[in-house]
């Protein structure tokens, strides 16, 4: 890092640009991943440097970063390449509520805004430990999250946490520890056994079909797709491990099991 705080960041992936705003902190930020839309005016401010399993390396090189954030094993080689350009980068691997909250105090220190960044991560976690008490004598609803169509792919960590503290039960908990989507692969004739009352889904890059969901063979005997209970969540909502989860995510999560007045209610606290 040539200078702290860094003046001139780029954020490959959406979860730390949406961290920097909230911080105040969005005049560091000169390059953002294609997937940046939140907030929504990141669109118009920002240039798009990278997807998320490739990146621009001249385009990053030319904003003269001080600093570079990524996120997961899946963004290894951009690192190695960026690494020997000689340019400083910090990778975040958070996977689950803990994790996210590690990511906005951690960022906060990298960018010389620990206080905020504090403020910041303890409002959410007094968010989750006020929703989690509101949900927790309610019925357990059983859910299915499906991050993946083709294969089948389970939530992963936060997801499943995340429907925890709204009052569900994961149908696939022990599969949401396992961190690569291939470890999270799911047999169609599992969740038709696992009944789950409620389906959710998000595919990411995708537009979610809940009749194909409803149209797979065996699925009517499910009882979420014969009460018409499939509901989707936009991708940034919720597969951003971020503030969006525990915003907007988390929000849709608690609509789709208790209904919109309910869950409005749950999520103001």
């Amino acid at each position: 890092m040539r200078r702290f705080p860094p003046e001139r960041i780029v954020c490959l992936t959406e979860e730390t640009v949406e961290t920097l705003y909230l911080l105040g902190e969005d005049a560091r930020i000169v390059g953002v991943s294609g997937y940046a839309v939140r907030p929504p005016r990141v669109r118009q401010e920002k240039p798009r440097v990278s997807a998320f399993t490739s990146a621009n390396l001249d385009k990053i090189l030319a904003l003269e970063p001080d600093l570079v954030l990524t996120f997961s094993d899946l963004q290894a080689e951009i690192v190695r390449d960026l690494v020997k350009a000689g340019v400083a980068v910090h990778a975040f691997n958070q996977r689950d509520l803990a994790g996210i909250l590690a990511m906005i105090r951690t960022l906060g220190a990298l960018v010389g805004a620990r206080d905020k960044a504090e403020a910041l991560a303890r409002s959410l976690e007094e968010r989750l430990h006020r929703i989690r008490a509101a949900t927790s004598g309610k019925p357990p609803l059983r859910v299915w999250f499906e991050e993946w169509d083709e294969p089948l792919i389970s939530g992963i960590g936060w997801v499943s946490e995340l429907i925890e503290v709204a009052g569900g039960r994961d149908v696939f908990p022990e599969l949401a520890k396992a961190k690569c989507a291939k470890d999270r692969i799911v047999d169609p004739a599992r969740v038709i056994e696992a009944a789950p009352d409620v389906v959710l889904a998000s595919w990411c890059g995708k537009k979610v079909r809940p009749e194909r969901i409803a149209a797979r063979p065996g699925w009517e005997a499910i009882p979420a797709v014969r009460h018409g209970r499939i509901h989707a969540i936009p991708s940034p909502q919720i597969l951003q491990p971020g503030p969006a989860a525990l915003g907007d995510g988390l929000d849709a999560i608690l609509v789709a099991l208790w209904g919109a007045e309910e869950g409005h209610r749950l999520a103001r606290g």
